[in-house]
């Protein structure tokens, strides 16, 4: 069995190796098929008919499993997370494994499909360190996402002193990877 953070390294080098194989095309039908139809149907069979509610359950018992640095907001209407320490990105970065040009991708490439699904927009930012912020609503919401500090309060990660980054990732009311 392969171990939890030997998993990151060998996600990413898929990811990679995927590219060199077929492109972008091959990556993101794996990230669709492999992750957010298989490996991660548990999240799928929460958050499909439970819309916030299993969004909760899911990311509250996940993230504390990861022992991830993170904060939630949530409303009737809007679920948000902050990540402040992705312990998967984390581990790239300090073992220095970086083969594939932005592993951050494939949690949107996930988890945009699933929230398509259950009729839910994603609003996202990832500043490729391990940071990033998410807001989901339902999908006839126009709410624009928030500004930084507005509905997270000082949880925002995108406050803190080392958020910018000379590239941050923005995806816009996104059902999925391409979204940007």
């Amino acid at each position: 069995m392969i171990g939890c953070y030997d998993f990151c390294g060998h996600y990413e080098w898929t990811f990679a190796w995927l590219d060199r194989q077929g492109g972008l095309d091959m990556v993101r039908d794996y990230w669709k098929s492999a992750i957010s139809d298989d490996s991660q149907l548990h999240a799928r069979n929460l958050i499909v008919p439970e819309g916030l509610e299993g969004m909760k359950k899911y990311w509250l018992h996940t993230l504390e499993e990861e022992a991830a640095g993170y904060a939630f907001t949530s409303d009737k209407k809007h679920f948000r997370i902050d990540m402040m320490d992705c312990p998967s990105k984390g581990f790239l970065i300090k073992n220095k494994l970086n083969q594939y040009s932005d592993y951050c991708d494939h949690c949107i490439g996930w988890i945009g499909p699933v929230m398509k699904d259950a009729g839910y927009v994603v609003d996202h930012e990832h500043n490729h360190c391990g940071q990033c912020w998410w807001e989901f609503r339902k999908k006839e919401d126009s709410t624009p996402p928030s500004q930084p500090g507005d509905f997270s309060g000082d949880k925002d990660v995108r406050q803190r002193p080392d958020w910018k980054q000379p590239e941050i990732d923005v995806f816009q009311r996104a059902t999925d990877d391409t979204s940007k």
